[in-house]
């Protein structure tokens, strides 16, 4: 029963998070942006803003400038975050790509990090006066959340170990619509919880700056304003139709 429940709400968890996403993304996308507002200095290419992009999702270019001690916690939590997504790739994949299995003592030390990282990020909203004062509940229970998953994670691989072989059998049979037995060990329990609850709200939580900085009409635009007009998308649908 317990197997079942759990595969049903991964496939509902799922869906839910990737129509959320994808609705979020295709707001973005539609959201017109009528002014030429890059924050300068601002590449006056293509080439040069596509470059700025990477610099920024990469390396937190801008966060960097501002508050270098906010920038090493944030960046050490994301940093870490992407090789432990990424080492959990064995449970989806069989045989595991070589890649992800070079990467799997790295993402043990990832797990480290990110959770060094995040409790970094969380005591600046704790112990900094003017960024306790703009912070919400939610931005609490978002780090608190990502905190349990990091450290309930480690306790399974340093402390209450879990057979790892029938989680992936688990997961590679949830891929299949095949549902196999999932291990009834309490902390892999609230550890795949606490990742769905992650997956349910993510489309509605403040956690969409990842697919949002994309779409930044100060990081994404060029500085041209002198040598190309700016028109919006509407302004264009409307020029149109009244020349007709």
């Amino acid at each position: 029963m317990m197997s079942t429940l759990f595969a049903i709400l991964f496939y509902l968890a799922t869906l839910l998070f990737v129509v959320g996403l994808l609705s979020r993304i295709n707001t973005y996308a539609r959201t017109p942006a009528p002014l030429k507002i890059p924050t300068t200095p601002a590449p006056t290419t293509k080439g040069g803003v596509v470059l700025r992009m990477t610099r920024e999702v990469v390396f937190f270019e801008s966060l960097f400038k501002a508050n270098l001690w906010t920038w090493s916690m944030g960046w050490l939590f994301h940093a870490s975050l992407a090789l432990v997504v990424l080492r959990h790739l064995r449970y989806f994949t069989e045989p595991v790509w070589g890649w992800v299995a070079f990467i799997q003592p790295f993402g043990v030390y990832a797990g480290i990090t990110m959770l060094a990282g995040l409790a970094g990020l969380w005591a600046r909203r704790l112990f900094v006066e003017r960024i306790r004062y703009i912070s919400t509940p939610s931005d609490h229970l978002w780090l608190v959340l990502l905190i349990a998953i990091a450290a309930s994670g480690l306790l399974m691989k340093f402390a209450a170990h879990t057979d790892v072989i029938a989680v992936k059998t688990f997961f590679l049979g949830w891929m299949h619509f095949d549902i196999q037995t999932l291990p009834a060990d309490a902390l892999l329990i609230v550890h795949l919880s606490l990742v769905l609850l992650l997956l349910v709200f993510f489309p509605i939580s403040k956690l969409l700056h990842a697919p949002g900085v994309f779409f930044s009409p100060t990081r994404n635009q060029t500085d041209n304003p002198r040598d190309k007009r700016h028109i919006a998308g509407w302004a264009k649908q409307m020029e149109s139709e009244s020349g007709k």
